[in-house]
This record gives structure tokens, sequence and C-alpha cells, in this order.
């Protein structure tokens, strides 16, 4: 498919600017209440899948991503719940998945969830969490969104390419 809208760097740095500072908002309610609202990620899903479609004609990619990133995070919560009886991932980092699948497309989410995964253990560890035998709760949008982020900086820069 062909882009609606020429990817012009006004475009690109508009689209930039709003996906930062809607994931800081997102990581800074996060960490004060351990929710991910709906009015914040949905939205940032939507976004993503027009930002994606308008500029580089990628819709599918990003529709893929969107769900990929949303089902892949719901069987872990499920699973682990099964498991363990108890929350492992909450809705919300799933959602927020989701928005970064739309936002990278589909091909990037390993990249994202790995980032995201490894500075959550290393915070983990270095604020002493992991040493108790009931971990306590952790906010995993944080590290998800720098994740997003970086991930979305790399693709721009050439540095990851999308399929």
């Amino acid at each position: 498919m062909t882009a609606v809208l020429p990817p012009s760097p006004l475009y690109i740095m508009g689209a930039n600017i709003l996906l930062f500072v809607t994931l800081c908002v997102l990581s800074w309610i996060d960490l004060k209440t351990f929710r991910l609202p709906d009015v914040l990620t949905l939205p940032l899903t939507g976004l993503g899948i027009l930002v994606n479609g308008l500029l580089w004609g990628h819709w599918l990619p990003a529709v893929i991503g969107a769900l990929a990133g949303y089902i892949f995070f719901l069987a872990i919560e499920l699973s682990f719940k099964k498991i363990r009886g108890q929350d492992g991932l909450g809705r919300g980092d799933a959602k927020l998945l989701a928005a970064g699948g739309a936002w990278c497309t589909w091909s990037a989410l390993p990249y994202i969830i790995l980032m995201a995964s490894v500075l959550g253990i290393i915070a983990a560890i270095f604020s002493g969490k992991m040493k108790t035998p009931t971990m306590s709760h952790i906010a995993f949008g944080p590290y998800l969104a720098i994740g997003i982020f970086t991930v979305w900086v790399a693709i721009r820069a050439g540095y990851i390419i999308p399929l």
C-alpha cells in the first residue's frame, strides 16, 4: 500500500513528540498507581496505526502489530494467573504493547519486549524487590515505554528495518 501523506520531517517530528509525551505520561501514571488507563493506551494504539498507514502505507503491519502485542501479553497474563493464582501482568501492559506494535509494527515486538524485560529485571534487582520470597508489584509500563520509544527511534534512524 502507498502512503497517503509524504513522510516529511515535520510529520515525523510531530509523531515523535506525540508518542514521547504520551509514553512519559503513561509511565508516570503507572509508577504512581500501577495502572495504564485506557483513555491513553487505546488512542495511542489508533494513532500508531494512523501514523504508520498515512506516512508509510504500513496499515496491515501496524494492525497485526497491535493485535499480536495485545494477544501475546494477554496470553502471558492469563497463563501466569492460571499457574500461580495471581496477576503477573496487568491488562494495561497488554494494551501498551498493542500500542507499541501499532507504532513499530509486528516485526519490532521482540525488540520492544526484550528491552522492556531486561530493563525491568535490572530495575527489580537494584530496587531489592527480587530479594523477597513474594515479590511486590513492579510497574512494567515505564520499561515498555522506554522499549517502544527506543525501537521507534531505531526504526526511523534505519537501525531496525520493519517488515
